[in-house]
């Protein structure tokens, strides 16, 4: 059966700092491996939620061809979820990839990223070539591209582009997420990078920064205007974090408010929205219903540790949203 989403891009697991405000660069206690990977984090949220999902993307393996520990992590929970897994390939050179956070109490975290020398960085055109990979174009439903996973080196956004034309050709839909890392990709070279794909995209979910950087307009309106030029039935949706978000349409825009929730984990809330919204979207209900969706799954997200702990059932989203539908 047809794929009703397809992402790629970096997998790996996530090695967290235990307390706030301990900088990566001092002696400190972690927690983890978790399995992670913004991509990863939005196909196990959307197939929480009842979409057929599959990734691209590498793992590391031992020498007989069994997967590292890392890669098993991450390989298990994705098949626990019925993610398709069939385009995630192991490579016996490599180790799989993994990054260590810390968070600060102000709300910003910090990377060290372990990818361009691991497996999850050997992401490349080439691996289009497998009819394993080719296969999930077939009939899909939408494409959804991340930054992130753009910035990792110069084969991976010619993947990216590659993987663009293949889902174009398909008929698919394109959500891009801009997701920009400053640890992988310095800004201005971010924006230039990124341009083809909020060109073609359908759905673009950026934050109010990112999309100043992507349009060089000083303002949210501006900026989301642009993003829709040429673009009847685009939608573009400003991300707010626990504030919610904004969406715009040719038609306007609508402030969509967020839940209170106890925050516990940041990590993996952004690509639980994308999935969240892509989910109800795909499925037919209207930009604003669908971000409200999308409102919820980021707000579950955060109250789990562990980027993909907090992944809610469309069960629990829709519990959780009468509850506080009930609060008001």
């Amino acid at each position: 059966m047809a794929l009703e989403l397809l992402t790629f891009g970096e997998a790996l697991v996530e090695i967290m700092r235990t307390a706030l405000d301990v900088p990566l660069d001092t002696p400190g206690e972690f927690t983890g491996p978790y399995p992670s990977g913004a991509p990863f984090i939005f196909a196990v949220q959307a197939a929480r939620l009842g979409m057929r999902v599959g990734a691209l993307g590498c793992v590391g393996a031992q020498a007989d061809g069994q997967l590292d520990a890392f890669g098993r992590n991450l390989v298990d929970q994705l098949e626990a979820d019925g993610v398709d897994t069939s385009a995630v390939i192991a490579l016996p050179s490599y180790t799989t990839g993994c990054a260590f956070v810390a968070y600060s109490s102000d709300g910003s975290r910090d990377f060290v990223f372990h990818l361009r020398h691991a497996a999850a960085g050997q992401l490349s055109p080439a691996l289009l070539d497998q009819p394993a990979v080719q296969n999930l174009f077939s009939g899909l439903k939408c494409l959804h591209i991340m930054g992130s996973s753009l910035s990792m080196h110069a084969d991976a956004l010619v993947l990216g582009t590659r993987m663009l034309e293949l889902a174009q050709a398909q008929g698919a839909k394109i959500s891009f997420d801009p997701n920009l890392r400053p640890q992988l990709i310095a800004p201005a070279q971010a924006k230039i990078a990124f341009a083809p794909f909020a060109a073609a995209a359908d759905v673009i979910m950026p934050t109010a920064e990112e999309a100043a950087l992507l349009t060089g307009e000083s303002t949210v309106a501006a900026a989301a205007g642009k993003l829709l030029v040429g673009k009847p039935d685009g939608v573009v949706i400003i991300t707010r974090g626990e504030h919610g978000c904004t969406v715009y349409t040719p038609a306007g825009h609508t402030d969509v408010p967020g839940f209170a929730v106890a925050e516990i984990d940041p990590t993996g809330a952004g690509d639980c929205f994308d999935a969240g919204f892509l989910a109800e979207w795909l499925r037919g209900k209207s930009p604003i219903d669908a971000a409200r969706w999308a409102n919820a799954c980021g707000a579950l997200a955060v109250t789990q540790r562990g980027p993909m702990a907090g992944a809610a059932s469309a069960a629990q989203v829709q519990a959780f949203i009468e509850t506080a539908q009930e609060r008001l």
